[in-house]
């Protein structure tokens, strides 16, 4: 029986100078991509009417190419200039997820592994998905890590990276939790599978420490100056499990749910805790324009 290809809501794609609807034939059985997972994305919310940090986004992206060995065919401002573009085509009524992608269409000529950056292709991708902002969350501790620059392209936001994630959720949803803390190839806490990673103890915030084995995220970067703006005190730094496990209060920051608290680590139980309201609190006023920008 063949799988239903149809996207899950209302989708647009711009691809090749035009926008489509649906799903999109993008990617054949020959295509590098398929193949061989030379793939880059981004992601950008639009809800209320707003974009936080979509500039910033773009960017990224295209750095991502870069560090994949694509050509960053689109300026970020043009990209920027599509997706509102995109947003225009939607009712307005659901938050939209902004997904700006490329990939290689072909190998390098004698080294088909390589991809070849005169194939890279772009599409910008809008499609409509709820916010699960503050909905609390269960983690695990995993028993995979994440990798270090020395063994995959930790600097990229790249689709070959995520099955090492999508294993991590599968085993710790066989155990009962809906995500799991992720260590670093030194036993480290890095972050979850799927967002960075805050905790709160005697009133000071700690998330760890950018290490080049996790995508540090534009939303964790927004929430740590927003914070220490609001007057906390935000310290960056090698963590562990067990630094957790004794922790007040702890919270996760991403681009798809922005900031979700943190209730249960394995045996331990926590409380949604103050600081983490706050940190979606000033982040929701920075980002309907109450606060000022850095």
């Amino acid at each position: 029986m063949a799988v239903d290809t149809s996207p899950r809501s209302t989708t647009w794609t711009f691809v090749d100078g035009e926008w489509v609807t649906g799903n999109p034939p993008l990617i054949g059985p020959t295509s590098h991509a398929m193949w061989l997972g030379s793939t880059v994305f981004d992601g950008a919310r639009w809800f209320d009417g707003i974009a936080p940090d979509l500039d910033l986004h773009c960017q990224r992206v295209n750095r991502s190419a870069l560090a994949l060995g694509l050509d960053a065919l689109v300026a970020a401002e043009d990209i920027e200039g599509l997706a509102w573009e995109g947003v225009k085509k939607f009712d307005g009524r659901t938050a939209i997820y902004i997904k700006p992608m490329y990939w290689a269409e072909h190998g390098m000529p004698g080294s088909v592994v390589a991809a070849n950056p005169a194939s890279t292709r772009f599409a910008l991708c809008l499609f409509e998905a709820p916010m699960n902002t503050a909905q609390p969350s269960s983690l695990t501790v995993s028993p995979f890590r994440r990798p270090s620059p020395e063994v995959a392209v930790t600097t990229a936001k790249t689709g070959s990276l995520y099955p090492n994630s999508g294993r991590m959720i599968l085993e710790a949803r066989a155990r009962g939790f809906d995500n799991a803390l992720a260590k670093d190839m030194n036993g480290n806490v890095a972050e979850t599978a799927s967002s960075n990673i805050f905790m709160v103890k005697d009133g000071i915030v700690f998330t760890p420490l950018a290490n080049g084995t996790f995508l540090a995220g534009i939303t964790r970067s927004r929430v740590l100056t927003l914070l220490r703006r609001a007057g906390l005190d935000v310290r960056e730094t090698t963590l562990t499990v067990e630094d957790f496990l004794a922790a007040d209060e702890i919270f996760t920051s991403g681009n798809f749910s922005k900031i979700v608290p943190v209730v249960r680590l394995d045996d331990r139980h926590f409380q949604e805790g103050p600081v983490g309201k706050k940190a979606l609190e000033v982040y929701m006023d920075w980002a309907h324009g109450n606060g000022s920008d850095f």
